[in-house]
């Protein structure tokens, strides 16, 4: 048995795609199940070469967040990293249970900073709606995100290279980033939230400054 990813890949025109399965990780149905996704935090874009095979993860545009992908815990995940011509070396392992999300942050130098944040979610409930916000970026302190136009925190100084994660009411939402007790940027504002369904929140370094976007948790099939 194997983990698929589908991925879409674009062919001609906008909205020409067609859909490809390939093989990424591989992971038995005798063993402990874990998860890992790929994050591209910057504009150019990151490709994911999984050792031992010629799989290829392609994160760029509309889609800089893959799908979770099932992966044997507690075992060595190989590969490389490429972006702006350069590679990275990738190894890491995910515990029994965790979700684990690797992030790539483009440098001053044109160069790539790689972070792994993981999770062992336990909130689940199915008439709320489960959001995370992880906290990527050292120059914002303390971190937080308040309800746009109320002084209502979600999440109060998330340490940097961290996660939290809450429930909220499925309702339509707008967030804004405070940093050391002030506004920064511009509002995020989300699509209809749904029940039972799992969103993350990433801050992240740019050469603008402060950036947030978000992405639904989705589990690979």
């Amino acid at each position: 048995m194997k983990n698929i990813l589908r991925l879409a890949l674009g062919l001609g025109l906008a909205g020409t795609v067609v859909a490809a399965e390939i093989p990424l990780y591989p992971t038995g149905p005798s063993e402990d199940a874990a998860f890992l996704r790929f994050v591209n935090a910057g504009s150019a874009s990151l490709e994911l070469l999984a050792a031992g095979s010629e799989a290829r993860l392609h994160l760029e545009g509309a889609s800089v967040v893959s799908d979770y992908l099932a992966v044997s815990a507690d075992k060595s995940i190989r590969g490389q990293l490429q972006s702006n011509g350069k590679s990275y070396p990738l190894e890491l392992s995910v515990k029994p249970g965790e979700f684990t999300s690797v992030v790539g942050i483009p440098t001053a130098d044109n160069g790539l900073q790689v972070l792994s944040v993981s999770e062992q979610p336990d909130d689940f409930n199915a008439l709320k709606v489960s959001l995370a916000f992880y906290s990527l970026d050292p120059s914002c302190a303390a971190a937080s995100l308040v309800v746009t136009g109320r002084n209502v925190e979600l999440f109060k100084a998330v340490p940097t290279g961290t996660l939290q994660r809450r429930s909220i009411n499925p309702v339509n939402l707008s967030v804004q980033l405070r940093c050391s007790g002030s506004l920064v940027g511009n509002p995020l504002v989300f699509e209809q939230l749904k029940a039972a369904e799992r969103y993350s929140v990433f801050l992240v370094p740019s050469a603008q400054g402060s950036r947030l976007f978000q992405a639904q948790d989705v589990v690979g099939h």
